[in-house]
């Protein structure tokens, strides 16, 4: 058993694997980008920020001799203004990376959960299938196995999320939901 790798470490060390590939695809730039980020996170940052203006703004109005940015601080403004959009550029750089490394966790996760949803569906048709193959089990019809059986459909399953949310922010449909794609594979 020693040898054997465990089927949760196999799994952690592939989730593992993943988060590594994803950061060897990172380019330089990004990187650059995202040690940028990681300094602007900080409080520090903040109060190196609120010391520069307070200097730069006391050294302006007390010292005549070393002013170089007269009032309204045009210099000032103008480096305040560049900060903004350099931090405001790293932020939504970094965010839209992150937000890209989400959407494949979730579809990740989809898909993992798909997969399961099937395994369990198997399962289930062939305890059903057990049931009625054992003579001494009375034979009955069980329609919530029978739908449990079949496994969801993905779209189906969209479908009427999407009717849901209309639903609850009091939107209505007109008439009667429209079927689902195994409704009209019953039909």
């Amino acid at each position: 058993m020693a040898d054997e790798v465990q089927p949760v470490r196999q799994k952690v060390e592939s989730i593992a694997d993943l988060h590594r590939d994803a950061e060897r695809q990172v380019s330089r730039h990004q990187r650059i980008v995202e040690v940028f980020m990681a300094q602007l996170d900080r409080p520090r940052t903040l109060y190196g920020f609120l010391a520069l203006v307070v200097a730069w703004l006391g050294i302006n109005a007390l010292v005549p001799s070393l002013r170089w940015d007269h009032p309204p601080f045009h210099y000032l403004q103008g480096l305040l203004g560049l900060i903004s959009v350099t931090t405001t550029s790293v932020v939504l750089i970094t965010q839209r990376r992150w937000l890209l490394r989400t959407e494949q966790h979730a579809q990740l996760d989809l898909h993992i959960n798909l997969l399961a949803e099937e395994k369990i569906a198997k399962l289930v048709a062939l305890v059903e299938e057990l049931r009625r193959d054992l003579p001494a089990v009375p034979q009955r019809h069980d329609p919530e196995a029978a739908a449990m059986s079949r496994g969801t459909d993905a779209r189906e399953l969209t479908e009427e999320l999407e009717r849901s949310q209309d639903r609850s922010k009091g939107g209505t449909e007109p008439g009667p939901a429209s079927p689902g794609p195994r409704s009209a594979r019953k039909g």
